[in-house]
C-alpha cells in the first residue's frame, strides 16, 4: 500500500513540476527547446509513475538529480527567478524521496 501511494506521489510531483516548467519558461525566447528539455520528460514519465512503473521511478529519481542543481544555480545567479527556482528545487526533493520510498522501506524497514 505504501508503495502505491509513494507512486501515486510521485507522479503528482512529477505533473506539477511540468506544470511550474510550463508557468516559468511560458514566455521565453527558446520556448520549445524549454519544453523539450524540461516540459517533456517529466510529463512522459508521470503517467509510468502513477501507475507503479519502476523503470519510470528509477528515470524520474535520477532526471530529478538534474532539476535540483538546475533549481540551486537559478536560486543562485538570478533573484528574478528565485521563487521558481525554489519550488523546482522542492519538487526535485520530493521526486527523489518518492521514487526512492519503496526501495528504502525494502531495505530498512522492519521484517515482518
Amino acid at each position: 500500500m505504501a508503495a502505491l501511494a509513494s507512486r501515486r506521489l510521485l507522479g503528482a510531483a512529477l505533473l506539477a513540476l511540468a506544470a511550474l516548467y510550463l508557468a516559468w519558461f511560458h514566455d521565453g525566447r527558446n520556448f520549445i527547446a524549454a519544453l523539450l528539455v524540461f516540459v517533456l520528460p517529466p510529463l512522459l514519465l508521470a503517467l509510468p509513475a502513477w501507475r507503479g512503473g519502476r523503470r519510470a521511478a528509477f528515470w524520474a529519481g535520477v532526471l530529478a538529480l538534474f532539476w535540483f542543481s538546475h533549481g540551486v544555480m537559478a536560486a543562485w545567479t538570478d533573484p528574478r527567478q528565485r521563487l521558481f527556482a525554489w519550488a523546482e528545487i522542492l519538487l526535485a526533493l520530493g521526486v527523489i524521496a518518492t521514487s526512492s520510498w519503496p526501495g528504502l522501506r525494502a531495505r530498512f524497514g522492519r521484517r515482518r
